[in-house]
Parts: structure tokens; sequence; C-alpha cells
């Protein structure tokens, strides 16, 4: 009889550390699930960055590094991401999420993506110098890795964000 109780016991003792164990791996894959990794192999890169202002409906161009002169801007032809045109993805708090191709050097034309899209060429670079409405337009920038390491694209992103995971990225701009 004491062996029977024993045995319950020793059952009961178990099938309860099993359930408590169970719950752990379950609350660490939900943290895992939260948990965004970044990889900076190479290719192509995720920027995320804020503006002083509004200019998710302007086209940016690439200033060289003293800003002093434009280094690269689209073709008309060049400003979709997708088959739409490449307005940058709106994030949690402010942030924006680069689907142009962008970088710190970045300044943007006083010209939607609309309309530069329904031009026949590139204007020419003395009046692309004169459209540009801001030369310094960020306030901050991260580069958070390679893009394909985001399977869930904007919603990871937003959990980056949520979690302080831009501590992670590196840090390109910050005013």
């Amino acid at each position: 009889m004491k062996l029977v109780v024993l045995i319950i016991s020793v059952l009961v003792i178990n099938s309860c550390s099993s359930v408590q164990k169970n719950q752990i791996s379950a609350e660490a894959k939900e943290i895992d699930k939260n948990k965004v990794m970044l990889n900076f192999k190479e290719g192509p890169q995720t920027f995320i960055y804020k503006t002083k202002h509004d200019y998710t409906k302007f086209v940016p161009i690439l200033l060289s590094d003293d800003k002093s002169e434009i280094v690269s801007y689209p073709h008309p032809r060049d400003v979709f991401y997708k088959g739409d045109l490449a307005y940058p993805t709106e994030l949690k708090g402010g942030y924006l999420l680069d689907n142009r191709g962008i970088n710190s050097n970045v300044a943007f034309l006083n010209i939607t993506y609309e309309d530069y899209s329904k031009l026949e060429s590139a204007p020419p670079l003395e009046e692309l110098e004169a459209m540009i409405l801001d030369k310094n337009p960020l306030v901050e920038m991260y580069n958070c890795g390679n893009r394909f390491t985001f399977k869930n694209g904007a919603s990871d992103l937003n959990k980056l964000i949520e979690n302080n995971g831009l501590e992670d990225c590196k840090c390109l701009v910050k005013e």
C-alpha cells in the first residue's frame, strides 16, 4: 500500500513538473517571438528614420558627405517599389521605413513622387539643386541590418521599436 502511494506521489509530482516545464518553454517561445534578431550581412539594408517635417510624399536624393552637391537622384521610372510609388512605410513612434534607397546624406526635393513619376526624364542637376527643400532633414536614422531578415516587414520593425530594439541598430543620425 505504501508503495502504491509512493508511486502515485512520484507520478503526480513529475506531472506537475512537466506542466511547469511546458509553461516555461511556452513563455520562452512567446518571448522569442517578440524578439527581432538583427543581421548585418551584405544585401539591402533596412533604414528607419524620422525627419524634421513630413517629407513622405517628396522625392529623396543623395548629397555628398559635405552636402555641397547631388551625388545620386532617381530617374522618374525609379521612384517605384514593388509596382507602387516608393513612399516610406509608416511605423510606430513616428518612424519611417525607407523604400527608396536613402542614407544619412538624404535631401528631399519639392516635387512629389506622383508628379516626378510623370516626368519623361530627370531634370538637369541645376534644376534639381534649386528644388531641394532641406539638405538636413533627418532627426534620427538607424541601419537595422539586412532587409531580408525581417520576415514580417513592418510588423517586425514595429516590434523592434516597441521593445527598444533600435538600440541594437547602427545609429547613423541622432540630433
